[in-house]
């Protein structure tokens, strides 16, 4: 009995399998927390853009103004860096306030982090975010 049985190969088998069932699940919540990283990045960048435009223009930079260079714009991205979040402005009734968002988008794969689909900070510095249940999930997307 020198060799390993069917039966031994097959429990050993089933052993990596289950752990294959757990780790692989958590490392892809693991990556989708990490790439949040980008949004957050994109949001807080963009904010300083227009602070800089503020100061430029006495107001702040419209949606439409978001990609054109400055003076006349932000200079900044439709979306992330690798395209995981798309990019938009609102503004209010007001020239003095802005709201920014970024939502997941389906075609970097960022759309399976339901937990942050939308992040958003707002010309107060204020951040806030939203599952795709519409739940406020501002303190876990932003940390």
């Amino acid at each position: 009995m020198r060799g390993v049985t069917l039966v031994e190969l097959m429990i050993t088998l089933l052993v990596v399998a289950i752990l294959a069932a757990v780790a692989v699940p958590s490392y892809r919540s693991y990556v989708l927390r990490a790439q949040r990283t980008e949004a957050r990045t994109a949001l807080t960048r963009i904010q300083a853009a227009q602070e800089r435009f503020l100061l430029q223009q006495n107001r702040y930079a419209t949606d439409a103004e978001l990609e054109a260079a400055p003076p006349a714009g932000l200079g900044q991205p439709r979306n992330t860096e690798s395209n995981k979040y798309g990019i938009t402005i609102q503004n209010a009734a007001t020239p003095t306030e802005y709201s920014i968002t970024a939502t997941a988008l389906a075609a970097g794969g960022q759309q399976d982090d339901t937990r942050c689909t939308l992040m958003r900070i707002d010309h107060n510095g204020i951040k806030s975010a939203q599952a795709a249940d519409s739940t406020d999930t501002a303190q876990e997307c932003w940390r």
